[in-house]
């Protein structure tokens, strides 16, 4: 059970890709799986752009960010990502909602040293994107995670039951760790990628 009654728990991963699959850029998926998952989908996950803006381009809508918690985490669960370990604590953890004209397209949490969120996350309603990449910031993106997930607060923000994909990465700047990412996507977003799964022939 929580003892950090702000945040929600983190989702349930009911398959993970192997690490090597998603340093390689692929979703660890084989062509011989009865379900793969698609190239579009394959994209939005393990490619190394901001989601914000992926969003953006997709709906054509601007992007508002819904900050659900932002609290004390001292003891990240098992569910965490192993890199949250990385970070040097304190810790602050932050969950929102992603939203293009009213509609949850996606749910996030990141985890953070305390200084660096004090630092980076001044406004809380602005994408985190925006905020690291201020004065033309060099930010790199490593995507260390794909899954398939599930929650019930998910199930409920979107309207629609899960699995979920779901996919975790770190920023860096100046080859130093700032934040693990974990991010889930709405199977609202068929409506502008297609399927996440094409039936192999």
């Amino acid at each position: 059970m929580l003892d950090r009654p702000d945040l929600w728990p983190s989702p349930v991963p009911l398959w993970q890709a192997a690490p090597e699959a998603v340093a390689a850029g692929l979703s660890g998926q084989t062509d011989d799986d009865a379900m793969a998952l698609s190239g579009p989908w394959r994209l939005l996950l393990l490619g190394d752009g901001s989601p914000t803006r992926h969003l953006q381009s997709l709906t054509g809508l601007e992007v508002t960010v819904e900050v659900i918690a932002m609290a004390p985490d001292p003891s990240p669960g098992a569910e965490a990502p192993a890199e949250v370990a990385e970070l040097d604590a304190p810790l602050l953890r932050r969950q929102v909602w992603l939203r293009c004209g009213g509609q949850i397209l996606a749910w996030a949490e990141s985890w953070w040293n305390q200084t660096e969120a004090d630092q980076h996350l001044r406004e809380r309603n602005q994408p985190i994107w925006r905020s690291l990449t201020a004065n033309r910031a060099e930010l790199y993106r490593e995507v260390d995670g794909l899954a398939l997930v599930e929650a019930p607060h998910l199930a409920t923000g979107f309207g629609q039951s899960g699995p979920y994909w779901s996919r975790h990465y770190r920023f860096f700047r100046g080859g130093r760790e700032l934040t693990v990412i974990r991010e889930v996507f709405s199977p609202a977003l068929e409506r502008w990628l297609g399927p996440a799964q094409h039936i192999a022939s």
